[in-house]
């Protein structure tokens, strides 16, 4: 149970929050669940400390977890993407579900530019090669991206910060929103089918949802550009891995940066370990020190933000 004199506990699915984080919510006991907690774990912890929040960093929060501890009352992402969330078995309990909106946006805006420019490039395989003893520069030709169209599918803090580099780097930039009003400026608003057929780097901004699961596959794959680029800093439920294979190895796609995949961790062996043209991270887009921060203390202030409103109205007039 919570410690004297603290108003309750808050689980942390992590082995730390950045102090700043930890100031905002001195008010609570932070019980942290480990690097790697599974359903198991995170129902015992519930079970043993009737959390009112849980700050979910790493695995998922599903309605199991939340029946472990009714005084459950706010389940708040360290990060911008919810699907880890059972969000409709929260809704159903009266759980808020929270997510730090816009705190890695600038971090992960920073990764797909280094995906882009290595795939564009072949960072990693002109470095591999001059390892190896070889000096490429009469057989090597790069992309490059000035006057070529990139399309961007979603249109947040992400994606927006995206199309601001992809307009100074003078290129063309369509970007595919249903929820944008407007694109930002030097980008326009296009459908899926015009993103496929005339981007040179298709680029990932979106959340997974239901709907949109696999929603780069063999079909999507053929409508694109011969020797396009494609670039994931999403989630990777959005892409089929295998029909992706099978676009490299052909040589219809160009190359592929990735920062997620389908299953994570990623586990080897991985059938996408034995691509060439394709660049592999573990999930880092987000992770800085400064996103570390900012996603910390974007969290525990929607926890402690839902909390004291509750509050308030319990509080009789």
């Amino acid at each position: 149970m919570s410690g004297a004199g603290k108003k309750g506990v808050v689980i942390v699915t992590g082995v730390d929050l950045a102090p700043e984080a930890v100031a905002i919510l001195h008010d609570y006991e932070l019980v942290y669940a480990g690097a790697k907690p599974t359903e198991d774990d995170l129902v015992r912890l519930s079970q043993q400390h009737q959390p009112v929040g849980i700050i979910v960093r790493y695995g998922g929060v599903t309605g199991r977890v939340m029946d472990a501890s009714p005084a459950l009352r706010v389940i708040s992402k360290h990060g911008t993407g919810i699907d880890t969330i059972d969000s409709q078995a929260a809704q159903a309990r009266g759980i808020a579900v929270k997510a730090a909106a816009g705190a890695n946006a600038p971090a992960v805006a920073e990764h797909t530019w280094a995906l882009v420019m290595a795939c564009a490039k072949n960072v990693v395989g002109l470095d591999a090669r001059m390892r190896q003893g070889h000096w490429d520069k009469s057989s090597h030709k790069s992309l490059e991206l000035q006057g070529r169209t990139i399309g961007l599918v979603g249109l947040g803090a992400i994606g927006r910060r995206v199309a601001a580099t992809a307009v100074a780097l003078g290129m063309q930039v369509l970007a595919y929103d249903p929820f944008a009003k407007e694109a930002p400026a030097g980008a326009q608003l296009a459908d899926l089918d015009t993103l496929f057929a005339r981007a040179d780097v298709l680029s990932l901004h979106c959340p997974l949802t239901a709907e949109n699961r696999h929603m780069i596959n063999a079909a999507s794959l053929a409508r694109m550009k011969d020797g396009a680029i494609l670039v994931n800093t999403a989630r990777g439920g959005l892409i089929d891995e295998q029909a992706l294979i099978a676009a490299l190895a052909s040589g219809k796609l160009r190359a592929a940066g990735l920062d997620s995949f389908e299953k994570e961790p990623f586990a080897a062996p991985h059938p996408l370990q034995d691509v060439p043209n394709v660049i592999l991270s573990p999930h880092i887009g987000g992770v800085t020190e400064d996103a570390y921060i900012a996603m910390g203390t974007g969290a525990a202030s929607n926890v402690l933000a839902v909390l004291e409103a509750q509050a308030a109205q319990a509080v009789p007039a």
